[in-house]
């Protein structure tokens, strides 16, 4: 009698997870995004774990929620379990600001943006 249940957003052999309000600029947060793409998570985590980028931190724990959301809430195996899909959108703008000289104001923006990771089990014949 109730409201019909919402399709799932990914396939069966799929999970995702986002992170919103992360404090950076989208431009900077997907160049650390475009280094995991089409990569195993294992060796994903590895490049994660030993970037210089400070946002690679906050990357990093969105790539462990969407693995512990395929392990805990799909049944997926972990070890055949490859990034198809991380993408950067835009989120809020904090407007803050400076006196500069001659009465005028320094506008700094302080971009928010938010991350979406999908993984994917692959089969073990297409891997071969």
């Amino acid at each position: 009698m109730g409201q019909e249940k919402n399709p799932r957003r990914a396939a069966d052999n799929e999970a995702m997870a986002t992170l919103r309000m992360l404090r950076g600029s989208g431009q900077k947060l997907n160049e650390v995004a475009q280094m995991i793409r089409n990569k195993p998570v294992d060796k994903a985590l590895a490049d994660l774990t030993f970037s210089k980028r400070r946002i690679a931190i906050d990357v990093k724990k969105c790539l462990q929620s969407a693995i512990a959301n395929a392990e805990n809430n799909h049944g997926l195996d972990v070890d055949e379990l490859v990034v198809v899909e991380a993408y950067v959108g835009k989120n809020l703008v904090m407007k803050r600001g400076r006196p500069r000289a001659r009465g005028r104001y320094g506008k700094i923006l302080k971009p928010f943006s938010q991350l979406t990771i999908k993984v994917r089990q692959n089969a073990a014949e297409e891997q071969a």
